[in-house]
């Protein structure tokens, strides 16, 4: 049985493989199906993007799809930058423009919680779907500090540590994260399911 991984990026590809881990399931991604082109993440919420990916791409290419949708929510900003993460401070996207644009819209405010958020989707073939997500709590800094990860990392402190998510190694991170935490209650709610399909319908 072959699902379809909605990204590009080696670094979740693996991280996907590695928590499902299941006998008899191949792991493809959408760069090993150069003819599927990107689906427009035009969604108000990260369901929306998620939803969108995974049910587009399993009924274009006949597959199981799994897709996800994440970002950063801070409370004092409505939540902001949200689905809008990547692209907070325009188009393209830059790490360094969005953090200065996170500083820039934080000032004044007391409040400096926030929390990162993943939503995974999984979709059968016909379109049919459903979600799971995952959060990490924690708070912004005033100042950027360590030189790992990307994107808000260097800004975001999980809730019961002192030191940014750029600060840490990339396999405790991985155990906080938000990602990592949603992949985990997909593998607890879909496992069983995937594995007897799997069993039903072999590669």
């Amino acid at each position: 049985m072959k699902i379809l991984i909605a990204s590009h990026n080696c670094h979740k590809i693996q991280e996907i493989r590695d928590i499902f881990d299941l006998p008899g399931v191949e792991w493809v991604s959408t760069a090993d199906i150069p003819d599927v082109g990107e689906v427009e993440e035009d969604g108000e919420t990260f369901e929306a993007n998620a939803l969108k990916k995974a049910t587009e791409l399993a009924r274009a290419t006949g597959l199981w799809a799994l897709a996800d949708d994440s970002g950063l929510e801070v409370t004092a900003l409505g939540n902001a930058p949200g689905v809008f993460s990547a692209r907070y401070a325009g188009e393209p996207c830059n790490h360094a423009r969005n953090n200065t644009k996170l500083l820039s819209d934080f000032k004044g405010h007391a409040d400096r919680s926030a929390r990162f958020r993943c939503v995974v989707a999984l979709s059968d073939p016909a379109g049919h779907a459903e979600t799971v997500s995952g959060s990490c709590p924690g708070h912004i800094i005033e100042q950027l500090r360590g030189t790992e990860g990307f994107g808000y990392d260097p800004l975001f402190v999980p809730e019961g540590y002192d030191t940014t998510f750029a600060e840490m190694g990339s396999a405790q991170k991985n155990q906080l994260s938000h990602r990592g935490r949603a992949l985990a209650r997909a593998r607890e709610k879909w496992g069983a399911m995937i594995a007897s399909n799997a069993a039903a319908f072999p590669v």
